[in-house]
């Protein structure tokens, strides 16, 4: 990141994956009562700001299928704007990476990085504990990403507890395929029931197994993807018969990314090399804390 009076560049937006997903209940106000563990990637889209002495908030990259008036960012810049009563403005730059509807919680990492990025250009000082109730009215994933560190996630997804995790290396692979996350929370066949689980019951399992922890628990999504969506069901075949990771690959989120952990990042770069072509994948490292963290206290 670089950062002037009047700009902060090469912000990242970092991915997440949820390591395992259980969904407990459907909650009275007809949301699902979540526990998931959020862990952080060293890989994201990357935001530019740059400071506005009027009021205006515009962004200047041009999205497919993302008018200015629904993206996140801009709709993150206007809440805090009016939040705070603040006069300034702001141009918003995009370089996605991230792909749209791979549970990766791209543009929930973008609305969190705008909170954060301005929070500092903006002179705003505001906690972390007033952002992050800010980013609740943006998304259930926003939170977790102004939280800033990995967590162990309740509610909606909106109740953290920081957790630490062992430094992972992972392949992440997106099929040609949009999973719309209401349709999946909507289906009749979809688990509603998992056990509540502490989360003592999580760190016990990553302390027996400090390479992975992923043979605690599951997503409960992911047969419900995997049925609808061969695409996603391939993938998952595919690393079945993947001799190098460490453990069974997993869906993140309502999909359609699937990930999967490897002993160290040439592994993982070699397994990526042998995917078919018209899949998307990266190689990351995991994240112990956003890189904007020191933008809140």
């Amino acid at each position: 990141m670089t950062a002037t009076q009047n700009s902060l560049r090469d912000c990242l937006a970092p991915a997440k994956l949820n390591l395992f997903l259980h969904i407990t209940g459907r909650r009275a106000d007809g949301y699902h009562a979540l526990q998931t563990v959020f862990q952080m990637l060293d890989w994201g889209d990357t935001l530019h700001f740059t400071r506005r002495q009027d009021s205006e908030i515009r962004r200047l990259t041009v999205l497919a299928d993302v008018p200015p008036e629904t993206d996140l960012t801009v709709r993150a810049a206007r809440l805090l704007q009016a939040h705070t009563g603040c006069q300034f403005g702001v141009d918003i730059e995009i370089d996605k990476r991230l792909p749209m509807g791979g549970g990766l919680g791209g543009g929930s990492s973008d609305a969190a990085t705008t909170l954060l990025a301005l929070n500092r250009l903006w002179n705003l000082a505001l906690p972390r504990g007033e952002l992050q109730a800010l980013a609740l009215k943006l998304g259930a994933d926003v939170p977790f990403f102004v939280f800033g560190r990995n967590a162990f996630g309740e509610g909606v997804g909106e109740t953290l507890q920081a957790v630490e995790l062992p430094s992972r290396h992972f392949l992440v692979v997106t099929p040609q395929v949009h999973v719309p996350t209401v349709e999946i929370f909507r289906a009749e066949e979809l688990t509603r029931d998992s056990k509540v689980i502490t989360i003592t019951d999580f760190l016990a399992a990553e302390s027996s197994c400090k390479s992975w922890p992923q043979q605690f628990g599951r997503n409960d999504m992911q047969d419900v993807v995997a049925r609808k969506y061969k695409e996603v069901a391939d993938v998952l075949d595919w690393f079945s018969t993947e001799s190098g990771i460490i453990a069974a690959a997993r869906m993140t989120g309502s999909g359609a990314s699937i990930f999967a952990a490897f002993p160290n990042q040439n592994a993982a770069a070699s397994a990526q090399a042998r995917l078919p072509s018209e899949w998307r994948s990266a190689v990351t490292n995991s994240l112990d804390r956003h890189p904007l963290f020191a933008f809140a206290v």
